[in-house]
């Protein structure tokens, strides 16, 4: 079966690196889905307005498929713990499908591009865990009364909590023309492989243009620096 994208997506994340590792995490993290010139057609979506959730099937194009490997490490697990491909939501797959349930914020029929030709319908989202870029191969509307199991068992995550971190902006941080208060959930969540805990390493990260550098120091995050990008 071969499969094209309908649509791309648009996100504050210019690389992989920072993005949530799962959908709904970052609450007001903002993205926009625009589709392909063969699929801009507001039949298509006929009744989505009525819907607070949407299911994105979408391709992990920065993580190219390679060999089959059955097991990996998944950063729940401080990236050192192995468990099945099949029991995780690793972006190393057979078929790099990813799967993301993201909240529907509004639709612009009139959308236009960068050079003011129109692109719409374009879906206005919350939530994505999403780089810039991401082809989307399909759209469902998520139904509670089927997709919701509140209670069930969670395998290793219910054992594996999240720790978030303490986000400290340099003295005097201007806003530089960014969200901060979304740049500092998404922070909040330790964006750094599982298995790196150097508190001399600077990191970077791309978000809405800018160049975001930070350190960790024990279970607080340092950022050192925010540049707009060249």
């Amino acid at each position: 079966m071969e499969i094209t994208p309908i649509a791309y997506f648009r996100s504050p994340f210019g690389t992989k690196f920072g993005i949530p590792r799962q959908a709904g995490l970052v609450e007001g993290l903002r993205g926009r889905i625009v589709f392909e010139p063969g699929f801009r057609s507001a039949e298509a979506i006929r009744g989505l307005e009525g819907f607070d959730y949407i299911w994105l099937v979408w391709g992990f194009s920065e993580n190219p498929r390679s060999s089959f490997k059955a097991t990996v490490r998944p950063p729940r697990l401080g990236g050192n713990e192995r468990v099945g491909v099949f029991a995780s939501r690793s972006p190393f797959r057979p078929n790099s499908l990813g799967l993301s349930s993201v909240r529907l914020d509004s639709i612009d029929l009139d959308a236009k591009g960068p050079d003011g030709k129109p692109v719409g319908p374009v879906l206005e989202v919350l939530g994505a865990d999403l780089m810039d870029g991401t082809p989307i191969y399909d759209i469902k509307p998520y139904v509670e009364y089927s997709d919701s199991h509140p209670g069930v068992r969670s395998g290793f995550v219910d054992s594996r909590s999240w720790e978030s971190l303490e986000v400290v902006f340099p003295e005097g941080c201007v806003n530089p023309g960014i969200d901060l208060d979304v740049l500092r959930s998404v922070l909040e969540l330790d964006p750094r492989p599982g298995y790196h805990d150097d508190p001399n390493k600077t990191y970077g990260m791309t978000f809405e243009g800018f160049d975001i550098r930070f350190r960790v120091e024990g279970k607080t995050l340092f950022v050192t620096g925010i540049e707009k990008k060249s």
